[in-house]
């Protein structure tokens, strides 16, 4: 059960269909409860990308059910640290609120082969969030 000793982390790109649902899965899977995980899109698909899927699933992680997600003013407020991939002017800001912005190449219309290394990346920097924000005990 999430308190308010644990940090939230949103996870924003444009479509919602492949940075942020790779970053949101990976960060649930490796953080587990120890932080409340979103993710949402300026102008969110209608479907996450196939080809993220397919490169999530290669490392054990099922993200099938997930749905891309509009972004929310409250989703916004109620998140402590808020990661932007590339929706540029469309992410509001709110004072008080920590943001980062991970420059990444968009998996939109890529093969698999494209999403792997845009994968590795973000498991490597949502270790590095995880370290910083949540240690484990």
């Amino acid at each position: 059960m999430p308190d308010s000793a644990t940090p939230s982390v949103l996870f924003v790109c444009v479509h919602n269909a492949g940075r942020s649902q790779m970053a949101a899965a990976f960060l649930t899977h490796l953080a587990g409860d120890r932080v409340q995980v979103r993710s949402a899109g300026s102008a969110p698909a209608d479907t996450v990308n196939p080809a993220v899927v397919q490169a999530m699933a290669e490392v054990g992680i099922d993200i099938t059910a997930e749905v891309p997600k509009v972004l929310t003013v409250e989703a916004v407020q109620a998140s402590d640290v808020v990661i932007t991939m590339g929706c540029g002017d469309t992410c509001p800001v709110f004072p008080g609120k920590r943001y980062l912005d991970w420059e990444l190449p968009d998996p939109a219309g890529q093969g698999v082969e494209a999403v792997r290394p845009i994968r590795d990346e973000i498991e490597k920097r949502v270790r590095g969030l995880i370290h910083e924000i949540a240690p484990a005990n």
